[in-house]
């Protein structure tokens, strides 16, 4: 019984190695043919692991409807592709889908449901995320306005390499009392210490 299970175990992992390095393969091949702009061989490559439930090739799948690429352009269907990669914690398709929110593009538009997916995206280190809730605090759309929630984030976003949100930081500062920044400051630091979690 014990060598048997050993026996069984050691084929499922074989088995396991081999479909990942399959599904790799597959999603390797759909982005060199991406690359170099055969989006039909991409999307003949990604379509079936994307169905399968395959993250990845979901959000990448998306992409392609959401830009026209190998498939008349569809917001509707990129939305769709994108949420079933979103919902797998695919940071890329959850700020794709919270700019599908923000701007109404195929969807009804929703500050909440943006912020909701920045959030998310943000969380797991999305620089652009982390900018657009800088964006959405800023303005208060979606959320109460509160400019020190988002020099937090702005500076986060700035500290990650967007430069947009060093300019938007600095705007904001000049609206802000120094204890207003230096507890933004503070925030930030906290956030980026508890890795972007409940910030």
């Amino acid at each position: 019984m014990g060598r048997a299970f050993k026996a069984l175990m050691l084929a499922a992992a074989i088995l396991v190695t081999s479909m990942t390095a399959s599904l790799t393969q597959d999603l390797n091949k759909g982005l060199a043919a991406a690359q170099s702009g055969d989006y039909a061989t991409a999307l003949r490559e990604w379509r079936p692991l994307a169905e399968q439930g395959n993250a990845g090739a979901q959000y990448n799948v998306g992409v392609m409807y959401d830009n026209g690429q190998g498939v008349p352009q569809n917001y509707k269907a990129a939305i769709k592709w994108y949420r079933m990669s979103a919902e797998q914690g695919n940071m890329f398709a959850q700020y794709n889908l919270g700019n599908k929110y923000y701007h109404g593009k195929g969807i009804t538009q929703d500050y909440k449901e943006a912020v909701s997916w920045y959030r998310k995206a943000a969380e797991q280190g999305n620089v652009g995320a982390q900018n657009n809730l800088g964006v959405m605090y800023g303005r208060g759309e979606g959320v109460l306005q509160d400019f020190v929630i988002a020099h937090m984030w702005w500076n986060i976003a700035a500290s990650n390499g967007h430069a947009d949100a060093v300019k938007a930081r600095d705007l904001v500062a000049k609206q802000m009392t120094a204890a207003d920044i230096s507890k933004a400051q503070e925030l930030a630091r906290e956030c980026v210490q508890k890795n972007y979690k409940g910030c």
